[in-house]
């Protein structure tokens, strides 16, 4: 049976009999490719491995009127070469860059202060309205986008941005000028 023939197969059928195949005919092949290009023995194996994988998962996209099947093989292969390349050229994190380093503690003053202002901001929305409580609720609460929200509550786009404008404007006057709202439009 043809390469083609054996890949149509595992396509149509997932057959782990053309796999098993395709795996004899073609693992030392890939194996010595990656080794040619300059990987060690243990790089190409690994490397193999995903190659197959990859054969098996997308068999369905191979396309006789395309390209051979050892095109099709050989083009896979190296694009996993060129990402492992590129996985290896990565630069490892340096653990002393002060971006990997957690925040510090907050001091006792920023600590109430943040209290003191979460609860000033629960007191504050619970003076919308249902609507507007509910908008605000699944926007900063729960983390959705406006669309999200829309589709969820089966509401236009519109109606669910201009529901949030008027929860800010209420909350900008029941909170007072010291509170920073942003109103981000997604």
């Amino acid at each position: 049976m043809s390469d083609e023939a054996l890949l149509c197969r595992i396509a149509e059928a997932a057959d782990r009999g053309a796999f098993a195949e395709l795996f004899r005919r073609w693992s030392g092949k890939i194996r010595a490719f990656h080794m040619r290009a300059g990987l060690v023995r243990e790089q190409a194996e690994e490397l193999t491995q995903e190659v197959m994988v990859t054969l098996w998962q997308r068999a369905a996209t191979f396309d006789p009127e395309r390209a051979g099947a050892a095109t099709w093989i050989y083009t896979i292969a190296r694009n996993r070469r060129i990402d492992a390349l590129r996985r290896s050229r990565r630069p490892e994190p340096d653990p002393h860059d002060p971006l990997w380093r957690p925040d510090p503690d907050p001091t006792p003053e920023e600590g109430f202060a943040a209290v003191t202002r979460d609860a000033r901001v629960r007191e504050a929305v619970q003076t919308l309205g249902e609507e507007q409580a509910e908008v605000v609720a699944m926007s900063f609460f729960a983390g959705l986008s406006h669309a999200e929200i829309a589709a969820e509550l089966g509401l236009a786009l519109g109606t669910v941005k201009s529901r949030l404008r008027l929860a800010f404007n209420k909350l900008r006057e029941e909170l007072g000028p010291e509170f920073s709202l942003e109103l981000q439009d997604d």
